[in-house]
């Protein structure tokens, strides 16, 4: 017999996500939201139309909402159910998600208006986040609904006068929570730091603070897709770009099958309310990213927020991947026909500027103008950790040996 989720974007029902007895999804918008004249698509891949999509169609963007990895390994043996399953992961944790949509089992209440949360003492709070990497986005506790894409251990947060709370069900959140755990050292300050040196650089970028509780440091990240509307939390929809181009997360890589960097480009050219401003920050993102050394720069980590207008994201997740040893320099997408960032030379940029549609003196005049902007950035940026004194010198050291061999 079919399952089915009513698909709600913000209040109203834009569809149905259908189980079938094979155990395949299908999505099929909903006849009222077709007729409404101010309909969007849910994705650039899920155009508007009366059809149904099968599950080659839709399941990219689906579980592209949903964790990745570890992650949902762990989420699916705490709810005790299959982690190839996307449609009952989004019938347990998809309560809030990124983006405007949420997950509701057909026949059941739905309260657009819910603002429901649990606050947590300082105690509560780093119990929780000690307990994280076993039990992802707190999946399986009582009302709680969330689901974050990616890897790393993360919580969706309520942030109201300093005080942090859970959404509960359907409850929308604030901002995104990240401890410092794991195996790579300080990553949080890594992140914190490369986030603050592109916003010096003039980059549209997520708003992070870092936090302490006890002896836990964490990311408190600031969410762009949620908006405060008449002192109400309003969700604002965003898809990343393997979601808008159809592919899978497990193939977010561009040598296992994800976007390269022409695909992104022509991505924002056919969909970008405003192309020309979104083709240019994107240019910035790839430059930048380069230049801090952040190798894992795939698909989606980068994304659509159709705000108003459709529009290219703030940038997240900007990392200066080189600084650990351990980690691959092999870029997530090629530069210009090169995968490995120590093989990047002008030459490089050349080929790109072809392969986008800019020209080679505009691409090479913007890629002086982003060392000059960085380098200036980096020597007014406050250093508050001592790995962000180390991640700053490389990255000066990177920009500086680039300038060389090319002036």
């Amino acid at each position: 017999m079919d399952k089915t989720l009513d698909v709600y974007f913000n209040e109203k029902v834009v569809g149905q996500l259908i189980q079938d007895d094979y155990g395949d999804i299908n999505f099929a918008y909903s006849s009222d939201w077709l007729d409404d004249p101010k309909a969007i698509p849910i994705s650039c891949s899920l155009p508007l139309q009366a059809e149904i999509f099968k599950k080659r169609f839709c399941q990219a963007f689906f579980s592209g909402i949903l964790p990745e990895d570890v992650q949902r390994k762990l989420i699916a043996k705490n709810l005790g159910i299959s982690a190839n399953n996307d449609f009952s992961m989004l019938e347990k944790i998809g309560g809030e998600c990124a983006g405007a949509l949420s997950f509701v089992s057909k026949g059941k209440k739905f309260i657009p208006d819910n603002h429901d949360y649990h606050e947590l003492t300082k105690k509560k709070l780093s119990n929780i986040l000690r307990e994280l990497p076993s039990r992802p986005l707190l999946a399986g506790d009582q009302g709680v609904r969330l689901s974050l894409a990616g890897v790393q251990d993360k919580l969706a947060v309520y942030v109201e006068n300093e005080k942090i709370s859970i959404p509960l069900d359907n409850s929308p959140s604030t901002h995104i929570l990240k401890p410092d755990f794991g195996e790579y050292e300080g990553v949080i300050f890594n992140e914190a730091f490369c986030l603050g040196l592109a916003k010096k650089v003039g980059l549209p970028v997520a708003e992070v603070e870092i936090k302490q509780v006890e002896d836990i440091y964490y990311l408190l990240i600031k969410r762009y897709d949620r908006v405060m509307d008449e002192k109400k939390i309003k969700r604002i929809h965003q898809e990343d770009f393997c979601q808008a181009l159809g592919i899978l997360p497990v193939d977010k890589y561009q040598n296992e099958g994800g976007p390269s960097l022409k695909q992104c480009f022509d991505l924002i050219r056919r969909n970008s309310f405003s192309p020309a401003i979104d083709l240019e920050r994107m240019l910035n993102a790839v430059m930048f990213n380069y230049f801090i050394g952040n190798c894992d720069a795939h698909g989606k980590n980068f994304s659509f927020l159709y705000y108003n207008r459709l529009q290219l994201a703030p940038l997240y997740d900007l990392v200066c991947t080189i600084y650990y040893k351990d980690l691959t320099q092999k870029m997530a997408m090629k530069l210009g026909g090169e995968y490995n960032i120590k093989s990047i030379r002008v030459d490089n940029f050349d080929v790109l500027a072809g392969e986008i549609g800019f020209s080679k003196p505009e691409v090479r005049k913007r890629v002086f103008a982003m060392i000059d902007a960085i380098l200036s950035s980096l020597s007014v940026m406050s250093i508050q950790y001592p790995i962000q004194e180390k991640i700053s010198n490389l990255i000066m050291i990177r920009c500086e040996y680039f300038a060389k061999r090319i002036s």
